[in-house]
């Protein structure tokens, strides 16, 4: 059975939030989905994945250092380890002026790298976003953002 991989970094709680949600919408669909820290997550978990979905509080228009730091190592399974996995994106920040398109893309950017198909947000945005910490109707779009992604696995 195909299996996603949820990793995230959440400094306040926000993004771990979403990371649920998304996880619980991927989960409904019969799919088997992991929801991992990435402090606790290795290459590996990357490579045994069939869709991963990166998430990231937004930092100055970006990922999070420790994402980024991650995103980094993973020069080690280039170009091809990856390779046509889906991949997907989410963000939190503490302002709608926070930069979340531009951390959404900076996390598709290092995934379109390894050569993965990315899955955009039902709304036609990148990926899911929120600002602050996510209330019910934005908990609700992570969950539909997760059974899309299903879709493609």
């Amino acid at each position: 059975m195909p299996k996603a991989l949820v990793v995230y970094d959440s400094k306040t709680g926000n993004t771990e939030k979403m990371a649920k949600a998304i996880s619980e919408g991927i989960k409904e669909t019969g799919h088997n989905v992991e929801t991992k820290h990435v402090d606790k997550t290795s290459l590996d978990d990357l490579v045994l994945a069939d869709a991963v979905i990166l998430g990231s509080p937004t930092y100055f228009c970006s990922m999070s250092g420790k994402v980024k730091n991650f995103i980094d190592k993973s020069i080690a399974i280039y170009p091809d380890k990856l390779q046509n996995k889906i991949g997907a994106a989410f963000t939190s920040s503490g302002d709608i002026t926070g930069g979340n398109e531009t951390a959404l893309l900076s996390l598709i950017q290092a995934m379109l790298m390894h050569r993965m198909v990315i899955v955009e947000h039902q709304s036609g945005s990148f990926g899911a976003v929120s600002i602050g910490e996510p209330d019910k109707k934005c908990l609700a779009n992570c969950k539909e953002f997760g059974k899309r992604i299903a879709n493609f696995i």
